[in-house]
């Protein structure tokens, strides 16, 4: 497709689309560097979970999923040296999902990623059209969330 092609797009689509090249380009990259069984659901939990740790139930909460996927999730995750149950700190009764040093290193390299993605982007349409742009997904988002701007990435 052209650009002539794309600009006929409504706003959601170019989002959805610009989305999804740019999580399959993380994707990739992290595969290439041997995570190839992370995905971005993975990427969202990581990123609620760190520092502290969470309890399934607000994992479950955040990400809108059941208990049950969640446990699943976390049961593959901590098989692959992601994650760990540990005690909660409060309640006895209690577990709480823990970054391992290996889920620490996925969220260091994302960011990494990211910064080399959003840096092509910046080469692609320029520093202050990106700023610009930023802003105003900003303002969109904080629109659309009431000004929560609590993000899932």
């Amino acid at each position: 497709m052209n650009y002539q092609t794309f600009s006929e797009f409504n706003l959601v689509s170019l989002l959805s689309l610009s989305f999804s090249s740019l999580i399959d380009e993380l994707n990739e990259r992290m595969s290439e560097l041997g995570f190839k069984d992370i995905r971005p659901v993975h990427g969202f939990m990581f990123s609620f979970i760190n520092p502290n740790g969470a309890t399934g139930i607000e994992i479950a909460e955040y990400l809108g999923i059941t208990k049950q996927a969640v446990s699943k999730m976390v049961d593959s995750l901590e098989k692959s040296g992601y994650v760990i149950r540990q005690a909660h700190p409060t309640d006895k009764r209690g577990r709480i999902i823990v970054l391992t040093e290996r889920g620490l290193l996925v969220m260091k390299l994302k960011e990494e990623i990211l910064a080399e993605i959003e840096k092509c982007c910046i080469e692609n349409i320029g520093i202050e059209r990106m700023q610009m742009l930023k802003e105003d997904l900003t303002k969109l988002v904080s629109g659309a969330n009431k000004g929560n701007l609590s993000s899932k990435s």
